[in-house]
């Protein structure tokens, strides 16, 4: 089945590592032409030369999907690069883990800031190329954590919550204008990528590199049904698949990737 998002047009917004990464990747590898964006300019020059040397193509620019401005620059360019745009994946986001009476006001807001009003603000900037074009693909990252409460992670819950109503009301307002575009959003469980060393409070980056990254082998043998963790390729393969016309008749729906760590 290779090929199945050939010649179409994508951002992946940070896609510098973790299941941005593996997003740009899986959609290089069948055909589509990737702009990769992230604030981490060497990681994320690595991904395009990776996706070069596997015969795919890409390019990397410099983002904060939290600045308007930034996102008009980027659309802009990919305008006159490519002309069009047929796949939108709002994957970037933090994970700030801890209590609600110790976290500051700053913190939820800036968690706010990269978790909501970058998928806000892609979708503002993205449908108007992609109405242009004929149609296309929006694919917002939520998380299990925008399908149930979890303790200690309150702030992220509310920002991958948002993400989750919002992905349905823009699904809504693209299907009532007829615009051939959809919108949906995927709810990935325990995968092993980087942002675990913030969202377990106190751990890894969280306290400047002296604790240990999370076992998440043991998290899942005891929280996940299937009792193991996952990787970016498998929150990738359905991006991908909603990435492309497989998914024609599916707009405003919830693609839970979770191990059925959401069903208990």
């Amino acid at each position: 089945m290779a090929g199945r998002v050939q010649g179409k047009v994508a951002i992946v917004t940070g896609g510098a590592s973790g299941i941005g990464r593996g997003c740009a990747e899986k959609l290089a590898a069948e055909g589509a032409v990737v702009v990769v964006s992230d604030m981490q300019d060497h990681k994320g020059e690595e991904v395009v030369q990776a996706i070069a040397s596997a015969g795919g193509q890409a390019s990397y620019l410099h983002q904060d999907v939290t600045d308007e401005a930034a996102w008009e620059d980027l659309i802009g360019k990919v305008r006159a690069k490519h002309g069009r745009l047929d796949i939108l994946v709002n994957n970037a986001g933090i994970g700030l883990g801890g209590s609600v009476l110790d976290m500051s006001l700053a913190d939820f807001r800036r968690q706010t800031a990269v978790n909501v009003d970058g998928v806000f603000l892609g979708c503002k900037h993205a449908i108007p190329l992609m109405r242009q074009g004929g149609g296309g693909s929006i694919v917002n990252m939520s998380s299990v954590a925008g399908l149930k409460g979890s303790p200690m992670l309150a702030g992220y819950c509310a920002t991958k919550g948002a993400v989750r109503l919002f992905t349905k009301a823009v699904a809504l307002e693209c299907a009532a204008a007829k615009d051939g575009i959809r919108v949906n959003s995927v709810h990935p469980g325990i995968i092993e990528t980087p942002i675990w060393l913030t969202v377990i409070p106190g751990g890894g980056a969280a306290a400047a590199g002296q604790n240990a990254p999370p076992d998440l082998d043991a998290m899942s043998q005891m929280a996940v049904p299937l009792g193991v963790k996952g990787y970016p390729e498998d929150i990738a393969n359905g991006v991908l698949w909603l990435a492309s016309d497989e998914s024609r008749y599916v707009t405003g729906a919830e693609l839970v990737i979770d191990g059925g760590l959401s069903v208990r």
